[in-house]
């Protein structure tokens, strides 16, 4: 999906979205209203899980825990739809401290009717750690997060005492659809998008996998990149570092970890002609 808005401080620049389609229209939408040609592929798929097994034991315990953390709106999303098939009403968790990563994690989990003890200042996993480091201790933690994230949060926690249960709520995968449609675009020069923008590691790992390989894009020639002229605009630091593990540049980088924040990186780099490189 693709459009031509109005004028603006991103005009005549082609950004690739690649949000689930769910998530896409936040950024796409604040991307239009500044004038940019949005161009939407998702390079994530939330799907739910063959078992939810260990994610039921710990609902059905959920008077056990004293926190509660919740790092995506996905996984709260996942986390109410779940209670919901099990007839669980969300005032069964009106006894938890909360700990959202970021303001749109706190907003979704605010819609159940439930409040939110802890917004780190920065949206990152090493941050919840810091807010949380000093209050967990002989606490014991539920963490419900994807099936494939990094461990940083449990491990540094369970170091400051804390009993902490993960459990599985959702997984994202490759859309298998994206995959023809993405390299049809990047090999089109009048209709390549000069930025793409990675909401997450997750973004960055399937938008690899969608050319099948680990490092860079194939080249349409030795001596020519399908994507030399194009900047990669990342969320943050974590998504950044992902980027760079295969070898691909961060040309913009949100100062904060939100969508207006990166909507406001791409702006203030100047669109594709401004952006600084690795």
């Amino acid at each position: 999906m693709s459009s031509r808005p109005k004028a603006g401080p991103l005009s005549n620049v082609r950004v690739l979205v690649g949000r689930a389609r769910h998530q896409a229209s936040a950024l796409s939408s604040g991307l239009r209203e500044l004038g940019a040609e949005v161009i939407e592929i998702p390079f994530i798929e939330i799907q739910g899980l063959r078992s939810y097994k260990l994610l039921d034991a710990a609902l059905r315990r959920i008077a056990d825990y004293d926190w509660l953390i919740l790092t995506s709106v996905n996984g709260v999303d996942a986390l109410a739809a779940r209670m919901q098939d099990m007839g669980i009403a969300p005032a069964s968790l009106k006894h938890l401290n909360i700990a959202a990563i970021g303001p749109a994690t706190r907003k979704a989990i605010e819609k159940l009717g439930l409040k939110v003890a802890v917004v780190p200042q920065r949206y990152v996993a090493e941050s919840i750690v810091e807010a949380l480091r000093d209050k967990v201790k002989e606490k014991r933690v539920l963490l419900a997060r994807a099936k494939v994230a990094r461990d940083v949060i449990p491990r540094e926690l369970r170091k400051a005492g804390a009993e902490v249960h993960v459990v599985e709520a959702y997984e994202t995968i490759v859309p298998a659809s994206s995959r023809k449609r993405l390299k049809a675009l990047l090999a089109d020069p009048e209709r390549r998008p000069q930025v793409i923008t990675f909401t997450s590691s997750s973004s960055v790992r399937n938008f690899v996998k969608l050319f099948g390989g680990r490092g860079r894009p194939p080249h349409t020639s030795p001596s020519h990149s399908l994507l030399d002229e194009t900047k990669f605009a990342s969320i943050g630091p974590v998504t950044s570092a992902t980027l760079r593990k295969f070898r691909l540049p961060v040309h913009i980088e949100a100062t904060e970890y939100t969508i207006p924040g990166l909507i406001r990186a791409i702006v203030s780099a100047g669109g594709p002609s401004n952006a600084g490189t690795d």
